[in-house]
Formats: C-alpha cells, structure tokens, sequence
C-alpha cells in the first residue's frame, strides 16, 4: 500500500506554489553541504534546487510533525576539509542532520567525522543522509550507525550495468576509464572483476585514470581510446568530467558504446546530442523520466516546471519522504529516534516498486534501470535540456537482484 507519504509527493506544481498552511514556529534544517562554487557547482546547484523543491511540497502539506523544513546551503568547494570546515558551521548552527552526495572523499570525511562527533557529545547526535556518494567502503568497512546511503553504491550499479553488458553480443572490446579517487577506483575494480566472470571473451583494451575536475580538455584520452579499437566505454565520470569526456568524444567523431553511472546528470544529455550518440549512452538509474509510471511522471512534470531542470536525483525523494515517515513513526525529530525509524525501514519508492534501508549496513536498495538517450517518441513526455532526445528505459532490476553482501560491523548506540 502506497502510504500517505508517497501520495503528498506525487502532487502537481500548482500544489506545490500554493501558499504553506500555518506550521510551528520552530524550523527542523537540513544541512546541504556540496559544490556551490568551481567547476563542479552546477550539480551542487541542481542538488540544492531539488532539496528545496523536496522542502516546499513537505511544508505545503503540513511540514515535518507540524514543523517547517528548511534547506540550508553549505559550500564544500569540492574539498574534504574544507567539507568539514562546513559540517561544524551547520552543527555550531544548531543543524542536526546534514545532506551531501558529490564525491565519495568527501563522503567519507563527513561519516567519520559525525560518528565522532556523536561519541564525544551524546545528547547533540547528528545524521548524515549520503544520496549521491556511492564508494562501497562507505557501507562496509567504513560504514557507521548514523550515515544512511540512498543511492545504489558502485558495486550494485556495476553489477546491474555488467547484467546488461553480458546480453550484448556486439561488445568484444571495452576501454575504462575513470576519476582517480577512491570511487573511480572502485568502479575501476569492479568492471575488471564482474567483466571476467560473466563475459570472459571480452577484451579490456584500455584502462585510465585522471585527476578529478581537473582535465579541461580530454582529447588526448580520446585519441588512446580510438586507437585501442574499443567497441565500447564504460566510466564513472561525472559532472564537467563527464560532459567534457563526452564533447571530446564528439570533436574526434568516435562513435562507441557507453556505459555510464551518471550521463543523466546535468549537461550530459546535451554532451550526448552534440557528439552524435543516440541510442549509444547507457545510465544505470534508479529511475526513468519516460517510464510511464503516472505518479512519477506527475511528480517529474510538476518539479520541472517549479525548477527549469530534470529531477536527476530520485533517491533524494525517497530520502525525504522516509525522513518524514520516519519522524512520523517516532513522534519526534530527535536524530536518534529518526535514526532508530529508518533502520530496516521498507517503503514504495519513486519510481513504484518496494525498497527498503538494509538494517546490516544502512545500505538502500531498490529497483534499479538501465536507460539510454534517444530521440524521443510520441509516449515520451520529456526531453532533456532542448536537445529533442529523451531517456527511455532499455532494462529493469528488481529490488532482490540488486542486493549485494556487506562486510559492516556496525557499532550500534547502546
């Protein structure tokens, strides 16, 4: 049964501008700490716009337990201390849950910090919500009680992108390459692995790693990936990295395959239409604009209109809808009883389907897709970015296939 919750999400833009009911005087914040400055800044930018948005229909439908929500924007500048210069400022500011996704680094900068922040000062305990920092360490040897990852991490999503590549006769030759950090590494790691085992006939021709938002021009990696005689790419890249990787691709007029985390994000479907690829860029995703799942494209229709971009961040809907279910279920805002609520909780994700917080590791799993970038057809309600070319779902996951082991030893709260 679709709760209350899921249903007051699904509401249209009109619901959304109307003015707020009277809620509480008192405001539960919500710390968004990523790029807001430097090359990386327009995905910290859509992030924060889709938090607000998420905050605006929560208070027109009654807040938090009658308490407003509110977003407050942190500016990490892409960097790990200068992340943790921010997470003190919001906790200095009263702030007891903080939000943050881009970079795994800095991921994991934030997790180690807040458990011992919550060590030290017991009482003043603060949650970090991850929805976009996918390292698998971070639910596994890192993991701690207070993070909770919405989004698949890497090595879901690579086994579900391998699922789909063992079915595609064509591929015979793949070139990887990858940000040079850990979750770069790690989907470095994994395609190795996952390619071995279900397609052993493949060829890896290349392998490359580079610096993070540092390469302004990638056409000297294009020219070793021409020259390999790849097929196909599979890449981590993501923001300016990816949409950079993708326009170089496009000046050398290389027509390959590819497999991608993040070609959804923003500037990559225009990166797509200039390099001439339809139907050839793969995302795995945790859900479809096109997918015709009315509440969903309700909700992507109404977002659009309110923000002027895609929702490219699904898991952030469901993250706010169980934070407020969850304080619902606890009767407070206190973390640790929103903590205590949202272990092992189960829901009705964005994009239909059952999903739940794995209890072991804080892990979310999900139905999961595999999308790619085309023209768009008369039962395609959204393009991206005026380019014409819609994302249309080409493979689904279920929630049970996606799940993968845990090596979490949690320290729990006594």
């Amino acid at each position: 049964m679709i709760s209350r919750f899921s249903t007051m999400f699904c509401a249209i833009a009109a619901t959304v501008v109307a003015a707020l009911p009277a809620v509480a005087q008192d405001t539960v914040k919500i710390a968004y700490v990523d790029p807001l400055s430097g090359g990386m800044a327009s995905l910290g930018e859509v992030g924060l716009k889709t938090y607000q948005y998420l905050a605006d229909v929560t208070n027109a439908h009654g807040g938090v337990l009658g308490h407003k929500l509110e977003i407050v924007a942190y500016d990490n500048k892409l960097n790990a201390q200068e992340t943790l210069v921010q997470v003190q400022k919001a906790i200095d500011a009263g702030i007891r849950f903080i939000t943050q996704g881009n970079g795994s680094a800095f991921a994991a900068a934030i997790e180690e910090f807040v458990a011992k922040y919550n060590d030290r000062n017991p009482g003043k305990e603060v949650l970090y919500f991850n929805y976009a920092a996918v390292d698998p360490v971070l639910t596994n040897e890192k993991c701690s009680y207070w993070h909770f990852r919405w989004d698949a991490n890497s090595d879901i999503k690579m086994t579900a992108l391998t699922n789909y590549m063992k079915t595609r006769a064509n591929i015979k030759k793949v070139y990887l390459i990858n940000q040079d950090y850990s979750f770069g590494q790690a989907v470095r790691a994994e395609a190795r692995k996952m390619l071995n085992a279900k397609r052993p006939d493949i060829e890896i021709v290349g392998d490359e790693m580079h610096p993070l938002a540092k390469v302004v021009d990638f056409s000297p990696y294009i020219a070793k990936i021409k020259a390999s005689g790849a097929d196909s790419v599979i890449t981590g890249n993501w923001g300016q990295d990816f949409s950079l990787l993708l326009k170089a691709a496009g000046d050398a007029g290389l027509q390959v395959d590819w497999y991608t985390y993040y070609a959804n994000g923003i500037g990559g479907p225009t990166a797509v239409k200039q390099a001439n690829l339809p139907d050839r860029v793969f995302a795995i995703v945790e859900g479809v604009p096109n997918d015709p799942y009315a509440p969903a494209q309700e909700f992507e229709k109404a977002f659009r209109v309110k923000t002027g971009v895609s929702l490219f961040y699904p898991r952030a809907v469901n993250e706010i809808r169980m934070f407020v279910k969850a304080a619902d279920e606890a009767k407070s805002v206190e973390p640790t009883k929103v903590a205590a609520k949202l272990d092992g909780m189960k829901t009705t994700v964005y994009n239909g389907g059952e999903g739940f917080m794995r209890s072991d590791d804080h892990q979310f799993f999900q139905p999961m897709y595999i999308e790619n970038l085309g023209p768009i057809g008369k039962d395609q309600p959204f393009e991206e970015e005026n380019t014409g070319w819609g994302w249309k779902m080409t493979g689904k996951i279920d929630t049970k296939d996606t799940i993968v082991p845990t090596t979490c030893k949690m320290n729990r709260p006594s």
